[in-house]
């Protein structure tokens, strides 16, 4: 049975094992402790799905719990996949923030899940990686 918790002081490792066991530390510091610390520090909503005390989702956003709440990081392992986790953690993300619209940038392999699960695309969104790259 998965139970689901926030815990915004979750354990540096954990998150780092979690990232790796979903695929998402393809694409986030895994090898970088003190970033990884940083990002749960400094993410002050994160939702936990836990099999007998086992990490196997997170859903770490940014929040003012009021306007907006962007869900950065949706981990879940892959041995836990296609079992109605990953929509679980995010309906628990939006009912700690009910009036905030729940914003998220999709993973390339997942950008098909999100509409599956209700989530609704937008094309309007831009991001600056390089403080150079702006004119």
């Amino acid at each position: 049975m998965i139970t689901y918790s926030i815990e915004n002081n979750l354990n540096v490792e954990e998150f780092r094992t979690i990232l790796i066991n979903s695929t998402l530390g393809e694409r986030r510091p895994i090898n970088n402790l003190e970033t990884l610390a940083s990002m749960i520090a400094n993410g002050n909503l994160i939702v936990t799905a836990r099999d007998k005390g086992k990490l196997v989702g997170v859903s770490r956003s940014l929040t003012d719990f009021m306007y907006c709440t962007y869900l950065s990081d949706l981990a879940v392992d892959v041995a836990y996949q296609k079992q109605g986790i990953g929509k679980e953690l995010i309906r628990r993300t939006k009912l700690e923030t009910p009036n905030a619209k729940l914003i998220l940038l999709a993973a390339p392999v997942a950008i098909s899940y999100y509409p599956k699960i209700g989530m609704t695309q937008y094309e309007q969104c831009y991001f600056v990686n390089d403080i150079n790259s702006l004119v």
